[in-house]
C-alpha cells in the first residue's frame, strides 16, 4: 500500500513563549512564603569598557557545592520602572567549581533618580523596590520594599544597597 502525497503541509504547535508581559499577568499557585533570591544595587566601573554603570546583582539564597550556577533572566527598562524576569538556572562552563549562589549581574548605564525595580518568578509572583539612584553623590538609596496586590502573590526576594562591592573610575 502506498503513501498518499499531503495535499497541505500539517501545521506543528510552537512551544508557548514566555515574555516579561505575560509573566506579570500570571496569577501563582498558592505557597508557603520564603527568601529565595537576594536583590543588591550597587555602582560597577566596567575597566573594559570604561564606563560607570548601575549594577542589580541577583543571586540566590541556597549555595551550590557540586556545579557553578548563573540565574537566567530577561531585563527590561520602560521609563523609571525595570521588570527583571526569573526563567531559571542554568550551569555555567567552569572548570572549578565553588560553594556559592547562582548568581547574574544586570548592568544599566543611564539610571538616575527614583526608579521601581520588579522581580519576577516563572509562576508569575512579583516583589517590588523604590530606589533611587544618584551617582554624583555615588549613594543608592532604598526607598521602600513592597509586595504588589496580587492573589496569591508573596514574599520571594530580598532587597539591599551593598556598599562593600561600590566600585568607581580611579582617580
Amino acid at each position: 500500500m502506498s503513501l498518499r502525497k499531503p495535499k497541505e503541509v500539517p501545521k506543528i504547535s510552537k512551544a508557548r513563549e514566555k515574555n516579561i508581559d505575560k509573566l506579570k499577568k500570571a496569577i501563582p499557585k498558592k505557597k508557603k512564603e520564603e527568601i529565595e533570591f537576594n536583590c543588591k544595587f550597587l555602582f560597577y566601573y566596567d575597566k573594559h569598557e570604561k564606563k560607570q554603570k548601575c549594577r542589580i546583582l541577583l543571586e540566590t539564597v541556597k549555595l551550590f557545592t557540586s556545579l557553578n550556577y548563573r540565574i537566567s533572566v530577561k531585563s527590561r527598562k520602560v521609563k523609571n520602572e525595570i521588570d527583571i524576569s526569573i526563567f531559571g538556572l542554568s550551569a555555567r562552563n567552569d572548570y572549578l567549581t565553588e560553594v556559592k549562589p547562582a548568581y547574574e549581574a544586570i548592568d544599566f548605564e543611564d539610571l538616575y533618580g527614583e526608579h521601581t525595580v520588579n522581580i519576577i518568578k516563572q509562576d508569575g509572583s512579583i516583589n517590588s523596590a523604590k530606589i533611587e539612584f544618584n551617582l554624583y553623590k555615588k549613594q543608592i538609596n532604598l526607598i521602600d520594599e513592597f509586595i504588589p496586590p496580587k492573589k496569591n502573590n508573596g514574599k520571594f526576594c530580598s532587597f539591599k544597597v551593598d556598599e562593600s562591592l561600590f566600585s568607581f573610575l580611579p582617580e
